[in-house]
């Protein structure tokens, strides 16, 4: 089962067998890592801890271990076995961090089963008659219960609807996500007793705050917060974009000049504004910066990236996952961590991705359509509830787990805006997320006035403009709208006009300015190859749940530039590989 989780040959790997009681644990991870010190057994060897992931605290809790008498002189995670021996099963809420984890009570003969408060960290399981079953990823299952290769219909349906399975179910039949939160008891001769050791309600009933007292306990948090982050025994650099999430972490550590590598992902038309502020920002806080170029060489590797990235997640990265690889491999030779400014927006600023979208609906089987319907209506139902829930612990571990295992692949990926004390206190904000948007400004604003007096790429700035706020704010949003209308969003009407014009070449006034990635067009041109070898295989259009011959005719069009499928092709690449590599060949 070990074997299917060693994606890069650095990894380090190992297994524990114990025959008086409990589960065989094998485990891997990056050299050097937080969790790479497996197994962790405390000073009498009768308690024993396999921790995946990182635990972010504050200093003094190894100092007071440490005055306690217990052995936590490394930098890693093997201190945290001595966490449960000093709290017992409040050992578990007090983790800060994405995980997750088995502990082993010999004492007690008791094993737990946990994961982080959102699921992020995820843990697939299969419970059946002759056992339970579990891994970080659902394709050691696959490999040893062959019964469970089939793709789970109402799971498929939902990653058509809205990009994901929904309510921890996943896209193979038979297997399940642990919940967010989760701690499971087996014990020899019990039935697992199935707890959570957190509830969101915990956060959801706390008393709002006034603009003021928010923002001044937000303040206080990300400096205390960021700091943790990059602690640790390995190098860290800060991925940087034009935003204002990466922004804010670079004020609230205030680093010493060139202590602190910079880089941003930067594509193959021009510089695009992340590129460009990030220099900027960079330079003023004194630090190093690089471009990372997805080059031309990306196009030929493609096919090899895509099919990993689908493999890697089980499904959970489409193929625009390639990207994520071929950037995020050069980034690991910069620093085996990558500090990112993920979630915040989400978590500090409300921002929704997880959504119910819309694909061509002809392209599948009559017998399949119920199962999009079921799926948005599914997803509704999840949605109708608090924001701040809805994002941290629906969105965060079904939308965005995909990007973060594919990213975790390569290297550490790190963001302080899923820290405990954060998301907690994003509960208690009662201003709208636009009103958000200015309390960051002004963050970074008093902690560095150089930092705040940059625009962001959506032009935002804690500094006078010389033409009026609505001209400026509708000129720094047409390039990003009309990029995004000419790549994704091209309506089809729009897409016949544009091949008759393509000899104009309109994509270099176009793209590259905000995103350094378009799909629409290199499915038309560099791809277009690939796309027809996978979708037009007769394999691909005979799938029971497809429309085979509207299938054909889409990506023809595609291809010829009469139509935009850009976000079926997606799909349709990402549930093909799927049926082949993780179905077909297990």
């Amino acid at each position: 089962m070990v074997k299917c989780m060693l994606h890069e040959p650095a990894y380090n790997s190992g297994h524990l067998l114990e025959e008086k009681f409990g589960p065989t644990v094998g485990w891997t991870c990056h050299p050097g890592s937080f969790s790479d010190c497996q197994p962790i057994w405390n000073e009498r060897r009768d308690v024993c801890l396999i921790f995946s992931g990182e635990h972010y605290a504050d200093k003094t809790e190894r100092e007071r271990l440490k005055a306690a008498g217990h052995d936590c002189f490394q930098d890693n995670a093997s201190y945290l076995v001595h966490l449960y021996e000093e709290h017992g099963m409040r050992f578990f809420e007090m983790l800060n961090g994405i995980f997750s984890g088995v502990l082993l009570d010999f004492r007690e003969e008791k094993v737990f089963l946990f994961n982080d408060r959102y699921g992020l960290n995820r843990i697939y399981y299969h419970e059946g008659a002759d056992g339970f079953y579990f891994a970080s990823e659902a394709k050691p299952l696959l490999k040893v219960l062959p019964r469970l290769r089939q793709l789970d219909q109402q799971g498929l349906g939902e990653f058509f609807a809205c990009g994901c399975a929904l309510q921890n179910r996943t896209l193979f039949s038979g297997i399940s996500l642990l919940p967010g939160g989760s701690c499971w008891t087996f014990q020899p001769g019990r039935e697992i007793r199935k707890e959570c050791y957190f509830n969101s309600q915990t956060w959801e009933n706390q008393q709002p705050l006034s603009s003021g007292e928010y923002y001044e306990k937000l303040k206080a948090a990300l400096n205390r917060v960021v700091p943790r982050y990059f602690d640790g025994a390995q190098p860290v650099a800060l991925s940087l974009t034009g935003g204002l999430d990466s922004r804010m972490i670079l004020a609230a550590l205030r680093p010493p000049p060139g202590t602190l590598p910079c880089y941003t992902f930067g594509g193959i038309y021009r510089e695009c504004e992340d590129v460009r502020v990030s220099r900027q920002v960079a330079k003023v806080c004194q630090q190093n910066h690089q471009t990372i170029l997805l080059g031309p060489q990306f196009f030929a590797e493609f096919p090899r990236l895509a099919e990993r990235s689908v493999y890697i997640t089980d499904g959970a990265m489409d193929v625009t996952g390639a990207i994520g690889l071929f950037v995020n491999r050069a980034a690991k030779d910069i620093a085996p961590v990558r500090m990112t400014g993920n979630y915040g927006g989400e978590i500090l600023r409300g921002y929704v991705a997880l959504k119910a979208g819309s694909v061509c609906e002809s392209m599948f089987d009559p017998q399949f359509m119920p199962r999009l319907s079921q799926a948005r209506e599914t997803f509704q139902a999840q949605r109708n509830q608090l924001r701040t829930s809805f994002i941290a612990f629906k969105q965060v571990p079904w939308h965005h787990f995909g990007h973060l295992a594919l990213e975790n692949s390569q290297l550490t990926i790190r963001s302080p805006y899923l820290d405990n004390e954060l998301v907690a206190l994003a509960y208690q904000a009662a201003v709208e997320p636009s009103a958000n948007k200015e309390l960051a400004l002004r963050y970074i604003a008093e902690n560095s006035p150089a930092l705040g007096a940059i625009p962001t790429d959506r032009g935002m700035a804690k500094r006078p403009r010389l033409v009026p706020v609505g001209m400026w704010d509708w000129w720094k949003e047409f390039f990003p709208r009309a990029e995004y209308v000419y790549d994704y969003g091209m309506p089809q009407w729009l897409a016949k006009i544009d091949r008759v014009l393509s000899p104009l070449h309109f994509e270099k006034l176009f793209l590259g300015r905000q995103k350094f990635y378009h799909f629409r067009t290199w499915y038309r041109h560099e791809l277009s190859q690939y796309v027809k070898s996978v979708l037009l295989d007769p394999r691909t259009l005979s799938r029971s749940y497809l429309n085979g011959r509207k299938v054909g005719e889409m990506v023809n069009a595609h291809v010829r530039g009469s139509g935009n499928y850009t976000l079926e092709i997606h799909k349709l690449l990402t549930s093909e590989i799927i049926q082949r590599q993780l179905i077909e060949k297990g």
